[in-house]
């Protein structure tokens, strides 16, 4: 199944700061619990789930990724229509790199 882009491949601008881009990630961040905010009505209620305080979350299967992540591809299913923290998340801040190597060490360890 699909993994995130290994830290090592990672290529690096001129100035040594690393180039991430959601095309060559392989869904990092959809392994992290995402919160369901108001505007989030689009989001198929199939594929939310309440979490113990009473609020919506994306449901994440046994595999530990978002339900809303095609497998195969390694893509989301409804990026049309994604919450509104996955479209305010932004590939290669600190959260995204912490997560890339984080879910690195996990996979090799």
């Amino acid at each position: 199944m699909g993994q995130c882009a290994d830290m090592k491949t990672i290529h690096l601008t001129n100035n040594g700061d690393p180039v991430i881009s959601c095309s060559d990630c392989k869904a990092c961040c959809c392994r992290l619990e995402v919160m369901l905010m108001g505007d989030d009505e689009s989001v198929p209620a199939e594929l939310t789930i309440q979490d113990q305080w009473g609020g919506w979350v994306m449901h994440r299967l046994d595999d530990g990724w978002c339900a809303a992540l095609d497998r195969h591809t390694m893509r989301c299913t409804i990026y049309q229509q994604r919450p509104i923290i996955c479209r305010d998340y932004q590939a290669g801040e600190s959260d995204c790199l912490d997560q890339r190597a984080k879910f690195a060490i996990t996979a090799t360890g």
